[in-house]
């Protein structure tokens, strides 16, 4: 077992980490209380510590999980950040009153990854530091300012797509890394990404095609990966890897669909909010060719401190601040789609959630064609010939395509018609011509 050197530092951010800004006084007794603390299995053990009030606190703690752990406090004072097998001493300082003390990686807070240290003797009333949520900093998370538009370097993601490569297998390198990018105007956020782009790389194939992943983490936590599209126990290729490591992820479309990939490392509903996920297709047998092909992806963003990680707390509750297309907020508003009078477009969509539901819907467009989770809906104007779809409902994690064709020229905004999200960022516009 490596020891490492005692830190017991005060965190250089301590409100970054949701340590509170006040602490109880106590006199020092001189004395010190020494505890053993195990962090195994996304648990501190033991959970409670008890500490005669006064008392100096030292933890010595070992990390016997297979992920890297953490101990935070809300004192202030953080320890290293420890791998799987390693140790260190933390110097806690004069405890005075109750303190909460968590684990600051990413999610495990979240998780149920706490420890409390209980002041035995505290005089009632005494103030105590319990800490805050670990969620983003004191100061008030950024929100978009209604009308503000992008700078002169965006560039919106390309949603256009192309046909399915002939080729029967499909080789992949998806490379897992952390970076800080816009998901709004003037809106900076901490992401996740595989091979750094929100949503990942789109996959295409056809039903009997083999896909071959290797997934490299080179990011600074454990990462995983799910993908939908294949069938197979989840046990060794879905398993989380450490950074530096790799595996590689290989199954057989069986069915056709349009599928969602994303990291199944816990807790996954922060993993997907963070920006892993991503779609993969697997095209209908006999599925036409069309003019034009789109794909649109929803997801939500909790925003955190400015360029930090998701609110945790916002997920949980299930409160996003931004509902968008392809990782950011209304951005085909400021540079739409394009098709011509009489095209036959095609715009698959996928719901990556975490949470919200979505309702496709295209203002001033009615759907002939309707494709849901591996199966038509409506094909065609459907057995009359005449019959017409107004949207396309999506749980998290469900997909498909609709078909139109524009009947004139001009701007047809698209949105979720689940107006609320709509007006947070998932919208956008065909700009049709003649």
């Amino acid at each position: 077992m490596l020891v490492l050197s005692a830190t017991g530092g005060i965190a250089l951010d301590p409100a970054a980490a949701g340590i509170g800004g006040t602490t109880a006084s106590a006199s020092a007794s001189g004395e010190t209380t020494t505890v053993d603390v195990v962090m195994d299995d996304m648990r501190f053990e033991p959970a409670v510590i008890e500490v005669p009030v006064g008392n100096r606190l030292v933890v010595n703690l070992t990390n016997g999980d297979t992920m890297d752990h953490d101990l935070t406090i809300a004192n202030g004072v953080r320890g290293d950040r420890l791998s799987p097998g390693e140790s260190t001493v933390v110097d806690a300082g004069v405890v005075a009153g109750d303190l909460d003390a968590w684990c600051s990686v990413a999610g495990h807070r979240l998780l149920g990854m706490t420890l409390d240290i209980i002041a035995v003797g505290a005089p009632p009333g005494e103030e105590h530091d319990r800490g805050g949520s670990g969620a983003h900093s004191s100061d008030a998370p950024p929100r978009p300012v209604s009308g503000a538009t992008p700078g002169p370097e965006f560039e919106a993601a390309d949603a256009a797509l192309s046909p399915a490569a002939a080729a029967t297998v499909h080789e992949h390198t998806f490379v897992v890394s952390d970076l800080e990018r816009d998901v709004a105007p003037d809106t900076s956020q901490s992401s996740w990404t595989f091979s750094d782009t929100v949503p990942g790389p789109t996959l295409r194939g056809k039903v009997g095609d083999t896909f071959e992943i290797t997934l490299v983490n080179d990011g600074t936590i454990g990462h995983s990966i799910d993908f939908h599209a294949g069938a197979l126990a989840p046990d060794e290729p879905m398993r989380t890897i450490a950074p530096g490591e790799s595996l590689t992820y290989t199954f057989t479309a069986t069915r056709a669909g349009i599928w969602m990939y994303h990291c199944a490392t816990a807790p996954m509903s922060l993993h997907i909010a963070a920006g892993m996920f991503g779609a993969v297709i697997i095209d209908p047998p006999g599925l036409p060719d069309i003019d034009r092909e789109y794909l649109l992806v929803q997801s939500e963003h909790y925003l955190g401190a400015h360029g930090g990680e998701p609110d945790t707390t916002a997920i949980a509750s299930q409160h996003p601040d931004l509902v968008v297309f392809n990782g950011y907020a209304d951005q085909y508003m400021f540079a739409p789609l394009e098709a011509r009078v009489g095209e036959r477009v095609r715009v698959w969509v996928l719901d990556a959630g975490p949470n919200r539901p979505s309702s496709f819907h295209v203002i001033g467009g009615q759907f002939d064609t309707v494709y849901l989770e591996g199966d038509y809906l409506l094909h065609d104007g459907g057995s009359t010939g005449a019959g017409g779809s107004q949207a396309l409902a999506l749980q998290p994690a469900q997909g498909g395509f609709v078909e139109l064709v524009f009947p004139e020229a001009g701007n047809y905004p698209f949105v979720t018609h689940i107006l609320s999200d709509a007006e947070k960022g998932a919208s956008g516009l065909f700009a049709v011509k003649e």
